[in-house]
């Protein structure tokens, strides 16, 4: 059956009108979407499920079930999770949902379960999972619901380079198997090899769609999804907390990590000086993310090592907030805790005083450097918005 969309029109929270003139999509054809952090890539996606409410236009042969592997699912899940933790209830912590109990009967995954190297996480809860490990899990419980039509909206994002490996290769296997998928993505070379058409939207508009090399090749898609800014175009930042170039950002001397019986590191050294920039990399579940929280105040296993932040031993009388205030972090997990209701202006004001929402009056200044960078990224135009009426990539 092939599914067509006609003439349509739909209106979207920010007010933008979502517009797809004449566009088909037959079962023979494996399609992609692509665009840019939220030109509607996402939406377009969801006119197959029937979740767009059309203020015009013809739709007909949708699938009877689609299921969405996507960033907003994993935050779903994740929010749900938190909701559901009775910690507080119990004399002991409250591990969540299983992956067992999530992708049970188990047996009927396995395969898929062997092909992502999920085994040794089934006895886990699912809110302990790293990001990636969660994305994978997510899959393979789509892949056990066997939906008429699977959405993939960014499935690498996230991943380390072994996991998009082995995603790579099990996407491929499972579409090789006979199942209908479609690929959403901004990054054009993570567009797997058997996506056979693209459909490109810009600012709510279908632009074009078509076979794959014929919309690779356009010239308006290369000019439209590229973002190129002078680094001389950058403002200054108001205030200057650089420390002298002899001193470390960071050092470790010694340092461990331990949960119980596992430990994830032991007798670590690490120094980072001004001026460097690192790399840190391992497989999901590593510990990762343990060992930045070491430097970003977010883990009490700080104080029980011996920790060195900006000039400062930790432990010796500094305030979280002298720590902070020397970082800037970007995460999937900062990004799913957000929870403040805020504009998007508040937002990015909000980084200006290491709290998540904004508690105080912001100065002139302050906000003149946050309309700056809106600016930059191409957002100033929403900066009244709800934080969370933003696509994923744009929050």
């Amino acid at each position: 059956m092939t599914a067509s969309f006609n003439r349509l029109r739909a209106r979207l929270h920010d007010g933008r009108i979502l517009k797809v003139d004449d566009w088909s999509v037959a079962d023979s054809e494996t399609w992609g979407i692509i665009g840019t952090n939220g030109s509607g890539k996402t939406v377009l996606s969801r006119l197959f499920a029937g979740d767009v409410r059309l203020s015009e236009g013809d739709v007909s042969g949708l699938p009877d079930h689609v299921l969405y592997v996507s960033l907003e699912a994993q935050r779903e899940l994740i929010e749900r999770e938190r909701h559901e933790d009775e910690s507080d209830l119990m004399d002991r912590m409250d591990i969540g949902t299983l992956v067992s109990e999530l992708l049970h009967p188990v047996d009927e995954v396995q395969d898929w379960i062997d092909k992502l190297r999920l085994g040794h996480l089934l006895e886990q809860g699912f809110r302990s999972l790293s990001t990636g490990e969660s994305r994978k899990v997510l899959l393979v419980d789509a892949i056990r619901r066997k939906p008429e039509l699977l959405t993939l909206d960014e499935p690498l994002e996230g991943l380390d380079a072994e996991s998009r490996e082995l995603l790579e290769e099990a996407l491929s296997d499972l579409h090789a198997s006979g199942q209908r998928m479609l690929w959403v993505a901004n990054r054009l070379d993570e567009l797997p090899h058997w996506v056979t058409h693209l459909a490109f939207v810009h600012d709510a508009n279908l632009l074009m769609q078509g076979a794959r090399d014929e919309v690779l090749n356009a010239a308006e898609v290369h000019a439209l999804m590229h973002f190129d800014k002078p680094l001389s175009d950058f403002p200054p930042p108001l205030t200057d907390y650089r420390l002298a170039d002899s001193e470390p950002l960071v050092r470790m001397v010694n340092t461990r990590i331990q949960y119980g019986e596992r430990t994830l590191f032991d007798g670590l050294n690490w120094t980072v000086m001004p001026g460097q920039h690192w790399a840190l990399t391992g497989p999901n579940g590593s510990g990762k993310t343990s060992l930045l929280q070491l430097i970003t105040g977010d883990n009490p296993q700080c104080y029980r090592n011996e920790l060195y932040l900006f000039g400062m031993k930790r432990g010796s009388g500094e305030t979280i907030w002298d720590i902070k205030k020397h970082i800037g972090l970007v995460s999937s997990s900062l990004q799913w805790e957000y929870r403040a209701t805020t504009n998007v202006l508040t937002t990015v004001i909000s980084g200006l005083y290491d709290s998540i929402g904004l508690y105080q009056a912001a100065g002139d200044g302050d906000r003149r450097l946050a309309e700056q960078w809106l600016e930059i990224v191409g957002l100033h135009h929403k900066a009244n918005q709800s934080l969370h009426h933003l696509s994923y990539g744009e929050q």
